[in-house]
């Protein structure tokens, strides 16, 4: 491919192919869609049973709600252009809508692990300060921490998306992944003009790495005190509300930081690509199913729903 001088002279972007052969591109549309399916389905029963059920407005069902938004705006943002793309037998996507699938993933991607460090501090205040929850988690709080989880998402993500898109690109316009993503993106800029780029992704990751220490903090004194409790229905309902969290924190952070960390003699178009998925894809479609196992409350208002709905029709 003849190399680009100019981003102004890109009128569109070539992603990764998920499959070869026609045969597989459509078994990935058929899994893509499920998954998309369970997601929607998923996210959609948490968000409609925390908000049709007063006694579930509470700080961590309602951090849990703008959870289940940030995962489905993060899956409508990578999946739907994959399965057309899957379904139509194309890699292409146009400047303009690889320019708003960065800033909408990145918004979402961020503003989920705001959250997440946010209903970590839920949990550490609820275990560890329980005379103090009412004062640090009353309502006007928890409206001001998920509106700053938002703005942050909003701010990050304007940022990168502006600056990455205001770069000259000198290496062609292929992207080695299934959406646009801000390090692809960057390997096809001129090398000697992206270090504001690279500057802003190295301060991001430093924000990132400090709200995970803030996290790691958290749980070693959560556990502390667990571990400390004498009965074992009190032990088994405080790991009942931490776990699914940490399982939610570890399966993020691991996979999207072996992604982007992991030594170029590792690469490999599959193992990138099912690494992208893992991060992008899977988590949306998970973390409703995580949630809603461990915790009875939940569990039992969506059933609820669920047969609510049924017996009405």
């Amino acid at each position: 491919m003849a190399e680009i001088s100019n981003s102004s002279s890109i009128s569109h972007f070539l992603l990764l192919p998920l499959a070869d052969t026609r045969q597989l591109q459509l078994l990935h549309f058929c899994l893509f869609l499920g998954i998309f399916l369970a997601a929607l389905l998923g996210n959609g029963l948490i968000i409609s049973s925390v908000a049709c059920s007063h006694h579930l407005h509470t700080p961590m069902f309602f951090f849990l709600l703008n959870l289940a938004f940030t995962d489905l705006g993060c899956i409508c943002t990578t999946v739907p252009k994959a399965m057309h793309n899957s379904l139509w037998d194309t890699t292409n996507i146009s400047y303009s809508g690889c320019a708003a699938q960065v800033f909408f993933f990145v918004f979402f991607i961020s503003a989920e692990y705001c959250l997440l460090t946010i209903m970590c501090y839920d949990r550490y205040v609820s275990i560890c300060k329980p005379l103090h929850y009412g004062t640090l988690l009353g309502s006007r709080a928890c409206a001001h921490m998920a509106a700053a989880a938002w703005a942050s998402g909003f701010l990050t993500s304007l940022l990168h998306t502006a600056n990455t898109f205001s770069l000259p690109l000198c290496h062609g316009n292929v992207l080695d992944q299934f959406f646009c993503e801000l390090p692809p993106i960057l390997k096809l800029s001129c090398s000697n003009s992206n270090l504001r780029e690279l500057e802003l992704i190295a301060l991001s990751a430093c924000l990132v790495f400090g709200l995970f220490l803030f996290i790691v903090f958290s749980y070693v004194q959560i556990f502390r005190v667990v571990l400390r409790i004498p009965s074992e229905q009190g032990r088994h309902k405080a790991f009942s509300t931490c776990l699914p969290h940490l399982a939610v924190v570890s399966l993020l952070i691991s996979t999207a930081t072996f992604t982007h960390l992991k030594p170029p003699s590792m690469s490999s178009p599959s193992l990138d690509l099912a690494l992208s998925v893992l991060y992008s894809v899977v988590p949306p479609a998970l973390n409703p199913l995580i949630y809603s196992l461990r915790n009875q409350e939940l569990k039992a208002e969506v059933w609820r729903l669920i047969t609510k709905r049924y017996w009405k029709h």
